[in-house]
C-alpha cells in the first residue's frame, strides 16, 4: 500500500536543490545564447565589412580574413553545440522529474491532467 506522507526535510531540500540547479542552468543557457547571438551579429558585421573592402585586398589578405572568420564561425558552432547538449540534458531532467512526480502521486497527476484537458476544451469551444 502506498502512503502519501509529506517528504522529510532532507527529501524536500533535495527536490528544492534540483529545481534551483535546473533554474540556474536555464539562466546560464540564456546567457550563452545571448553571447552567441552577439557573436553572430559581430560576425555578420565583419563579413559585411570584408565584402565592402574585398576588391581592395590582395589574395593573402583575403585568405587571412577568411581564416579568421572561419575560426570564429567554428568557435560559435562549438558553443551552439554545447548549448544544444545542455538544453537536451535539461529537457531530460525535466522529463525525469515529471515521471517521478506522476509515479509518486498518480491521483494528483490524473486530476491535474483532467483539469488541463477541461481548460483546453473550454478554450477550444469558445470559437
Amino acid at each position: 500500500m502506498e502512503t502519501n506522507y509529506p517528504p522529510s526535510t532532507s527529501e524536500s531540500a533535495g527536490l528544492h536543490k534540483d529545481r534551483e540547479s535546473s533554474m540556474s542552468g536555464t539562466s546560464n543557457l540564456g546567457n550563452k545564447a545571448n553571447r552567441i547571438r552577439d557573436d553572430l551579429s559581430n560576425l555578420k558585421s565583419d563579413l559585411d565589412a570584408l565584402m565592402s573592402h574585398a576588391t581592395t585586398l590582395n589574395e593573402q589578405e583575403l585568405s587571412e580574413a577568411r581564416d579568421r572568420i572561419l575560426a570564429r564561425f567554428s568557435s560559435m558552432r562549438f558553443a551552439a553545440k554545447g548549448i544544444a547538449d545542455q538544453a537536451g540534458h535539461q529537457f531530460n531532467q525535466g522529463r525525469e522529474m515529471t515521471v517521478d512526480y506522476v509515479r509518486d502521486k498518480p491521483l494528483q497527476s490524473v486530476a491535474i491532467a483532467a483539469g488541463i484537458g477541461l481548460l483546453l476544451g473550454a478554450l477550444m469551444r469558445r470559437d
